[in-house]
């Protein structure tokens, strides 16, 4: 059964398979539609939503919907997807989902009313489906139907009752709009007053004020009204079209009239308002209002333009009354003839919103060279990215569409790009319909999808080859790739040595500086503040390293953009202990009872620790860089070796102490001589000495003491005791 559906498109074996669904009850295939019957308003949008089911699988494989779409057509045995129907471009849309789909139309014309069906294609050779019945559109416009009730007793006037009249019910029902005598006011869909011969009516439904109903005089067959030929009007860009209505007035004379471009919301025309369009300088010399007979006015315009799309109304004045100038006009659709890239597959479709009734006769061209045979308005025939196709109808050209050129990258700023400056790439290609734009780094693509690629405070990150493709339905083309190289002063540098841990003397050693820079930094090496050696290799090597070679080295990195200096690295070289010196203090010869001391001291890293040994005993004498010996005897002589130990090594060196014990004796005895010689004769001296003057005192002292027995002096007495006293001072010093 399902094979057959798919092999006929008439409506009436769909009838009969969706009878045969509803009588068993249980096929799996299935397109509902709800409402099946819709009345829209002109210039209105409608939606039309179908709902459709599939088995899951068949045949033991998955069921998968591949495709869906609207007709109404049905052209060489195939249904025409509406989104290919020139008649349709640019108002219909699909909106497709969770086994639902809804066609939304838009700007409405009566030529829309139709049946539209829904269709599904699914990756097996039998599962597709139409819905049997489809949804019927009927698409109307208004009009006022006037009913006299009774006339007015002394004015010229009747009450009346009039009625804004559709041709179907619109869903929802909508709200309307009344006009008299051009003025817009509210009202219900029907209305009961007083009406002046004078006056006319038309109505218009709210949010459709652009198609009003022609206005009708309520009382007898004159009165005040403009009665547009036509609401829409659509005409090729260059061409001419003429644009006329009708009017009159209800017993005044008309005084003057004019046409005037009504202001639209979504269009800026820079024009005073009203302004009559013989004054307009937008159409100097391109237009011409003519009167050919009594009650009707034609404006002529010439050579259109693209921007000539609008709405245009007339008005007239006369003494008593002004047609007012809100009531809607003509509206005028200045189109060119293009060419439609579907989205529903490689194919071509020449599109006008002027086409005219009938059967319209196309004409395809690629490269400027007609295709003979293509006449209808799908070129369906092998595309060619590197051709370009156009069409022709009625004489009228559309310009050519091709596939993107070869993009052209270009880059905001030339020379040197810095970090953190502002840097666009932007991304151009000739090509019609417009690309759409994508760009890649190190071919992973980016998520913007703009013509221009912008990094407000670029990091050093961005650094990279860029390139972009520009894609059209006819084709997709990549851009050759850009180097965005971003230039930054030397970052965080530091200094390595390898081999890393303990650096022994008489090895290699490097030295590494590293420093993240564009350009590559230059580096310079210093020891201690001193210049060692500038190079752009960043790297110090020392072949054979000796105990010179320690210390704080650094390097300083630079280029044009600045410079850092790195943080300071300390090199130990380290080393077994060289040869010890050994010296003795005091020097010179050694005697018994002295004190010496042994200093035993070698160049070592890390520092030796110093051990003594006496020739002939097995355990070490001492430790200590230094050895005093106190009080030395004879058996503290003879030879001694002092051993300089680290974790690299050890060296040792020998001493010979010698002890003079015989020397001190003979000196001493020397010493005891010297003085007995010396001294017992000063003595001796110095006793004879002081004795003799001492008696010479006691001689005195007599003498004085017989003058004082004779003088009987006191003074005698004095200078005897002193002599006395000075005796036993003598004597004990003897």
């Amino acid at each position: 059964m399902l094979w057959w559906v798919e092999a006929s498109y008439s409506r009436v074996v769909i009838l009969v398979c969706a009878v045969v669904t509803v009588v068993q009850g249980a096929d799996p295939w299935g397109v509902r539609c709800t409402p099946t019957q819709i009345c829209a308003v002109k210039g209105s949008k409608v939606q039309i939503r179908c709902s459709y089911r599939h088995p899951s699988r068949i045949d033991g494989h998955d069921v998968a919907v591949e495709k869906m779409f609207w007709f109404t057509k049905v052209q060489d045995g195939e249904p025409v997807d509406l989104r290919s129907a020139s008649e349709y471009t640019g108002r219909v849309k699909y909106d497709c989902g969770n086994k639902a789909c809804t066609l939304t139309i838009t700007d409405l014309r009566h030529s829309d009313s139709d049946v539209y069906q829904f269709r599904f294609i699914t990756n097996q050779p039998t599962g597709s489906l139409t819905g049997s019945a489809g949804v019927s559109l009927s698409v109307t416009g208004v009009q006022v139907l006037t009913t006299k009730i009774s006339a007015c007793k002394t004015y010229d006037c009747s009450w009346s009752r009039v009625e804004c009249q559709t041709s179907c019910s619109p869903t929802p029902s909508p709200s309307y709009i009344w006009y008299k005598n051009g003025q817009k006011t509210s009202g219900e869909k029907s209305d009961t007053a007083y009406f002046y011969s004078a006056e006319s009516i038309s109505c218009a439904v709210r949010g459709h004020e652009d198609f009003p109903s022609a206005p009708v005089c309520v009382d007898g067959n004159s009165c005040n009204r403009v009665n547009y030929m036509d609401r829409n009007i659509c005409a090729f860009k260059g061409s001419s079209v003429d644009i006329s209505c009708s009017y009159s007035s209800h017993s005044d004379p008309i005084t003057s009239k004019s046409w005037f471009v009504a202001e639209r919301e979504d269009v800026q025309l820079h024009r005073p308002q009203a302004v009559d369009l013989l004054k307009d300088p937008e159409f100097t010399h391109r237009v011409q209002v003519l009167d050919s007979w009594r009650g009707r006015s034609t404006l002529t315009i010439k050579n259109l333009r693209l921007s000539d799309s609008a709405q245009y109304r007339f008005t007239f004045k006369s003494q008593r009354f002004e047609w007012d100038r809100s009531f809607p006009g003509t509206t005028l659709t200045v189109t060119d003839v293009q060419v439609i890239c579907s989205p529903i597959g490689p194919t071509l479709t020449c599109h006008s919103s002027c086409l005219l009734s009938g059967r319209p006769s196309f004409v395809w061209y690629k490269n400027g060279t007609e295709i003979h045979g293509e006449t209808s308005p799908t070129f369906r025939g092998f595309l060619q990215p590197e051709n370009s196709y156009s069409c022709a109808y009625e004489h009228h050209h559309s310009s050519p569409v091709y596939a993107p050129k070869v993009p052209l990258v270009q880059l905001s700023q030339p020379g040197d790009i810095l970090k953190d400056s502002s840097v666009s790439l932007t991304c151009s290609s000739d090509a019609n319909p417009p690309p759409a734009y994508t760009w890649y780094k190190e071919n992973q693509a980016l998520l913007n999808r703009a013509a221009q690629l912008v990094f407000r405070s670029i990091p050093l990150s961005d650094s990279g080859e860029y390139y972009c493709t520009a894609e059209n339905e006819l084709g997709k083309t990549a851009s050759k790739r850009v180097l965005i190289n971003v230039k930054y002063a030397p970052q965080s540098s530091s200094v390595s040595v390898s081999p890393s841990g303990e650096i022994m003397e008489g090895s290699s050693v490097t030295l590494t500086c590293s420093s993240d820079a564009n350009p590559a930094a230059n580096y310079t090496w210093y020891k201690e503040n001193r210049a060692l050696l500038q190079g752009p290799e960043g790297v110090y090597r020392l072949s054979s390293i000796s105990s010179g070679d320690s210390g704080v080295y650094s390097c300083k990195s630079e280029n044009q953009y600045g410079r850092i200096n790195s943080t300071s690295l300390h090199l130990d070289v380290q080393y077994a202990p060289k040869p010890p010196s050994v010296s003795v203090s005091p020097s010179g010869e050694i005697m018994e009872g002295s004190s010496v001391t042994l200093t035993c001291s070698s160049d070592a890293n890390p520092a030796a620790n110093y051990t003594w040994y006496k020739e002939d005993e097995d355990s070490p004498t001492a430790s200590g860089q230094i050895f005093t010996i106190t009080n030395i005897t004879a058996k503290h002589g003879g030879k001694y070796q002092c051993e300089a130990r680290n974790t690299h090594g050890r060296s040792k060196a020998t001493l010979h102490l010698t002890v003079g014990a015989g020397k001190s004796v003979i000196i001493m005895h020397i010493i005891w001589v010297t003085l007995v010689v010396v001294l017992v004769p000063v003595l001796v001296w110095t006793l004879w000495t002081r004795m003799k003057k001492t008696l010479s005192l006691k001689s005195e002292v007599n003498e004085a003491v017989e003058m004082k027995e004779s003088d009987n002096c006191p003074v005698y007495e004095n200078f005897a005791a002193a002599a006395q006293t000075e005796d036993t001072d003598d004597y004990e010093n003897l």
